[in-house]
């Protein structure tokens, strides 16, 4: 298993140096961020990235993400070109020793927070999600900035975006999903690269879209659409735990094998479909790290993992969720975890 710690790019507050003080992290977890959705990344940014990186003494083997460019979602006839191009990205990043690359299909947004800088009794502040306050909101006159998000739809032209997927349910973004998996998994077969999909976050329609990595059943469903060791999930415990029907250790057994990288964090579920992020020990929240973490290595699990949305603490402000002090403490803890986990087995085995 492989510590890793997300960083985003040269325009991140947090340098290469104070990752690599962060014991245990090997690697970054980066992506090119100023190309835009749907094209071909540049070899030349594909080499400065991972250069630096390794300039740093840190690996970059983990791209965070390739995004799928959203006429793909919505099964547009221009969504070959932009599937050739992921294809090719894919080509590209393995030339430069990607060996897993996380991704969605979450129509228009990313993960979203009704709120991002809530305080917490002990003085710091985090991500929380109040479902009463999104139903309120309406997304095409909302001003909604998220860390994470794709902000370059302007209004008219998020407008126009939203009124597509009027025509798009669950059903019809299942059978656009198959078709970009059919295109792209052969390609990270060959290229020795594992895709990852990131669960819905939350795990649950919104604004009326349709959103389907979501808990158990729709995750055997997904595996099953291209049944290859390159078709995995992204283990994110945050936006999956938040749904109480959702048990971890379940999930985990049934993408047994098909899970390259794991976000492990913690939240707190304070309402029927509300919630609010935490510290990352299990104490914390409704997550039980250590249970998940000993499933993912009982049952050979050697990929990637790193602490993910962290609090604001200690003053730190910067880019929400993505502060450096307490990823890096998630980041120490889940070190912790590991070393304990493998050393009972190591017990056990005498």
């Amino acid at each position: 298993m492989k510590i890793t710690f997300r960083w985003y790019g040269e325009s991140d507050r947090i340098t290469l140096n104070q990752i690599r003080q962060i014991p245990c992290v090997s690697g970054v977890v980066s992506a090119i961020y100023d190309t835009p959705v749907g094209s071909v990344w540049s070899e030349e940014s594909i080499a400065r990235l991972v250069g630096q990186c390794n300039a740093a003494g840190l690996e970059c083997e983990v791209i965070e993400s390739v995004p799928v460019h959203e006429d793909i979602k919505l099964g547009l006839p221009s969504a070959k070109r932009y599937i050739d191009a992921y294809c090719e990205n894919i080509r590209r990043l393995a030339k430069h020793g990607v060996k897993c690359i996380c991704y969605n299909f979450m129509p228009v947004f990313d993960w979203l927070r009704s709120d991002l800088e809530t305080p917490l009794p002990d003085g710091s502040n985090a991500l929380t999600y109040r479902h009463r306050t999104v139903l309120e909101m309406d997304p095409a006159t909302s001003e909604l900035s998220l860390p994470g998000w794709d902000e370059s739809y302007t209004k008219e032209g998020l407008k126009a975006l939203l009124k597509q997927y009027e025509s798009v349910d669950e059903e019809k973004l299942w059978g656009n999903l198959q078709h970009f998996l059919e295109a792209v998994i052969p390609v990270a077969e060959a290229e020795g690269v594992k895709m990852g999909i990131h669960p819905d976050d939350p795990p649950w329609g919104i604004f009326g879209l349709p959103r389907i990595i979501t808990g158990a059943d729709n995750i055997k469903r997904f595996l099953s659409l291209v049944d290859s060791p390159a078709n995995g999930i992204t283990l994110c415990t945050g936006s999956l735990g938040v749904a109480r029907e959702n048990d971890l250790s379940e999930i985990a057994e049934i993408a047994k094998g098909r899970i390259p990288f794991v976000h492990m964090r913690n939240i707190k579920i304070t309402g029927e479909r509300d919630f609010e992020e935490t510290a990352h020990p299990s104490c914390y929240g409704n997550v039980d790290m250590y249970a998940v973490l000993k499933k993912l290595l009982d049952d050979g699990f050697d990929g990637y993992v790193r602490p993910d949305h962290g609090r604001m603490i200690w003053g730190e402000k910067g880019r929400y969720g993505y502060g450096l002090y307490d990823r890096a403490l998630g980041a120490t803890y889940l070190a912790g975890l590991y070393e304990g986990i493998v050393k009972s087995k190591k017990e056990e085995r005498k």
